[in-house]
C-alpha cells in the first residue's frame, strides 16, 4: 500500500509543480489554490509512505515521478518543446524509478 499512495503523492508532485508554474508568482488565485492543495497532498503521502518505506528510497521515487512526469506534461501541451533526447532521458528517469523498486 506504501508504495501506491508513494506514486499517488508523485503525481500529486507533478501537480503542484505546474500550478506553481502557472500561479505567475501566486498572483493568479486558482493556480496557487491548486498548488496549495496538491502540494499538501503529495507531502502528506510521502510522509506516510515513509513510514514503512527507505526515506532515500521514498524521496528519489517521489522526486523521479514528479520530475518526469512533470516535464511530459509540458511537452505534451505545448509549454516547453518535446524532443528525443528529453523522452529517452524521461525513460531513464522512470527505468531508474523501477530499479529503485524492485530492488527493495
Amino acid at each position: 500500500m506504501a508504495w501506491i499512495v508513494l506514486v499517488v503523492s508523485g503525481l500529486f508532485e507533478a501537480v503542484w509543480a505546474v500550478a506553481l508554474g502557472r500561479s505567475e508568482g501566486f498572483t493568479r488565485l486558482g493556480p496557487s489554490v491548486v498548488f496549495l492543495a496538491a502540494a499538501a497532498v503529495s507531502m502528506a503521502g510521502l510522509a506516510w509512505a515513509m513510514r514503512t518505506l527507505p526515506v532515500g528510497t521514498s524521496y528519489a521515487v517521489w522526486v523521479g515521478i514528479g520530475a518526469s512526469v512533470t516535464v511530459a506534461w509540458s511537452m505534451a501541451v505545448g509549454d516547453e518543446p518535446a524532443s528525443l533526447v528529453k523522452v529517452l532521458l524521461i525513460l531513464g528517469i522512470v527505468a531508474c524509478v523501477i530499479g529503485l523498486k524492485l530492488a527493495h
